[in-house]
């Protein structure tokens, strides 16, 4: 989970007339520059669980280097260390709803094989779910706290299945054996039953309803064209399924499902996408998440009133909410553009809010940073694109500066507002950095995410290559120093640009991107297997559709590649195998231009150490510094 992956003010009349939805003020001054390592000492944080007793919480931090578990006071003080891996990342699951015990997953050097394990108070682990194939993940807990429930492929690597875990001795039980290819859903608090979704594609997709009882599948949302349908969660007292859903509408609403009578009833909406609605364990409250132009909002609802309240939050981008289960507290994270993740505790009877973490690097004075844009510029066939501009302090019309554009992974996420790391080390030593949401990405409504159906490669790409176009009309942009940048679907866009389009980008950086779809197709992992076929209908099937794909793989069109690239992966990466980055390296090295190569040996399909971090910012820095932001004349030649 890298803090840079994830991901001005126009001045002067642009030929694609940008509209501006968010302007900072306008700020021209010389910036403290910042290294790396000091960017470094900034700490990841996410997630939150409380204590049985609600006196502390427990979350995820990278402090030590390596993701690991830490708990902290509700009313403050110093994070305790709760597990100590110094190779493999470790991720907080929670509390046990009655003593002291902690779920962890963690998974081994990236490979993408989580495991459950307990922790006990006296700091032993135990891997609840081992296997040499197996994965799993936390599916919840019961009503009463007597057991849990786990998401396994142990039985077959193909399909999740459903356990119950007992919470005393851990013995487990399938309760749900998964030969449909379901992604499993959410188990409702009377513990009778299992939502279940299937996709099609990645923008047309049901809810199922698994009875425990009668171990039969009902379908609950079958409906015509493309519609987006998932489980948000279950009503408390069980009678209802809240679900998430786009039909018949741009965006996403919730929608009631009653179980007793199949009646569908209108709950919420808003005029951007709600991304989840979940209730505190005794119904008093539902919270409600809204993704605003990349933002994170939260309108919290008493459910007794019937109303929305009022809250005074911290500004900024609001993720991992927890309602305590007394319903008296709720913890989350909290981000802006010039501040990294904290964890944060909301006091519901007090109305006070305190923070509990402190993870901007203590060498970083804030007021060095800049505060994102967003913009919106025409593509090529006047389709409006929304994108994040990062300007400089330091940049001024008499002192243009190099930019980058930063293509956010996928397909269909897309960039968001608040602290990313790595772009601004870049903006401090002198980028501009543009993220543009190129059609196909979330967040603009259904037409705009499956606007991209079928033409990777294409015009999602050519948005791309006109957020150049946007950078070059800018007056403080070098228009002769502009490179692509990307991590995973991102990065197969960076490569896309360098192949397709040679002659629009200086350089070109790609981490942990495919570079063959249909190599990279056939080896989806096996867990993968409920989503494969969405990913055929996105993309193609690498058997029936085969030339298509290779028409739009860069490894196809290396022998076009003129400009200097560099290539990010991992060893052990899962999605992106290894060969395809090697072999697309060797085919751009042919071509006698500039090629530079990390292979990272403990890390998958991202970052799990700083270590990592640390050597690819630095990499990426030196490639771009020597390529990019000297004048083409003097940049250095290959070797």
């Amino acid at each position: 989970m890298p803090s840079w992956q994830a991901v001005s003010r126009a001045l002067t009349l642009l030929a694609l007339f940008p509209t501006l939805v968010w302007a900072a003020p306008p700020v021209t001054r010389p910036s403290k520059q910042y290294t790396i390592e000091q960017f470094m000492e900034t700490t990841d944080v996410f997630g939150a669980s409380f204590s049985p007793d609600e006196k502390r919480v427990l979350f995820t931090s990278n402090q030590t280097g390596v993701f690991n578990v830490f708990s902290v006071p509700v009313a403050g003080g110093k994070p305790t260390q709760l597990t100590r891996s110094t190779t493999d990342a470790t991720f907080a699951v929670g509390y046990f709803p009655k003593d002291e015990r902690v779920l962890f997953t963690r998974d081994q050097a990236g490979n993408g094989l989580t495991h459950l394990y307990v922790r006990t108070p006296d700091g032993k682990e135990q891997d609840i779910t081992p296997g040499d194939k197996v994965r799993a993940g936390f599916q919840g807990w019961s009503q009463d706290g007597s057991a849990f429930y786990v998401s396994s492929n142990a039985r077959d690597e193909r399909f999740m299945d459903l356990y119950r875990h007992d919470a005393k001795m851990y013995a487990s039980t399938l309760v749900f054996q998964n030969d449909g290819g379901f992604d499993l859903g959410k188990v409702s608090p009377d513990g009778k039953r299992l939502s279940l979704e299937k996709s099609r594609s990645l923008s047309d997709s049901d809810v199922h309803l698994y009875d425990f009882g009668t171990q039969e599948v009902k379908h609950l949302t079958p409906h015509q064209g493309d519609a987006s349908w998932k489980t948000a969660t279950f009503a408390p007292d069980s009678s209802a399924l809240y679900l998430l859903t786009n039909e018949g509408s741009e965006f996403t609403r919730v929608v009631r499902y009653v179980l007793a009578t199949g009646k569908r009833e209108e709950v919420e909406k808003a005029d951007w996408d709600i991304t989840s609605t979940a209730f505190s364990r005794d119904g008093a409250w539902r919270v409600t998440g809204i993704n605003e132009h990349g933002r994170a909002l939260l309108r919290v609802h008493d459910v007794k009133a019937g109303r929305p309240v009022a809250l005074k939050l911290p500004e900024g981008s609001i993720s991992d909410v927890e309602l305590a289960r007394s319903g008296k507290r709720m913890a989350f994270q909290l981000t802006d553009d010039r501040a990294p993740n904290n964890l944060y505790v909301h006091d519901f009877g007090t109305k006070k809010t305190r923070r509990l973490t402190d993870t901007l690097s203590p060498s970083i004075d804030a007021n060095d940073l800049v505060v994102a844009e967003v913009v919106r510029y025409a593509s090529f066939d006047g389709l409006e694109i929304p994108g994040i501009l990062y300007k400089p302090l330091q940049a001024t019309p008499e002192h243009k500066l190099p930019a980058v554009v930063w293509v956010h992974g996928g397909p269909g996420d897309q960039a968001y507002r608040g602290y990313i790391s790595f772009i601004q080390y870049l903006v401090n030593a002198g980028y501009v950095v543009f993220a543009p949401n190129n059609r196909g990405s979330s967040g603009y409504g259904k037409t705009f995410v499956t606007a991209d159906d079928r033409k990777h490669g294409k015009e999602p790409l050519r948005d791309v290559v006109e957020a150049k176009k946007y950078l070059t009309g800018l007056p403080y942009v070098d228009g002769a120093r502009v490179g692509v940048l990307g991590a995973s679907y991102g990065g197969y866009m960076a490569l896309a640009a360098l192949a397709f389009h040679p002659d629009t980008f200086d350089v070109g950086v790609d981490a942990f991107g495919p570079s063959d779809w249909v190599s990279m197709l056939k080896n989806i992992p096996p867990y993968w297997e409920s989503f494969r076929q969405a990913m055929y209908q996105e993309l193609g099937d690498p058997e029936k559709d085969a030339e298509q794909l290779r028409a739009i793989s860069p490894l196809t069109h290396a022998y076009k590649i003129r400009k200097p690239l560099l290539v990010i992966q991992g060893a052990n990466d899962p999605k992106v195998l290894k060969a395809q980055s090697d072999q697309m390296v060797s085919a751009v090295k042919k071509n006698n231009v500039p090629v530079d190569y990390l292979v990272l040996p403990d890390e998958g399909h991202g970052f799990s150490s700083k270590k990592s971090e640390l050597e690819s910012s630095t990499r990426i820095r030196t490639f771009l510094d020597t390529y990019l932001k000297q004048p083409p004349a003097t940049a250095r030649p290959a070797n």
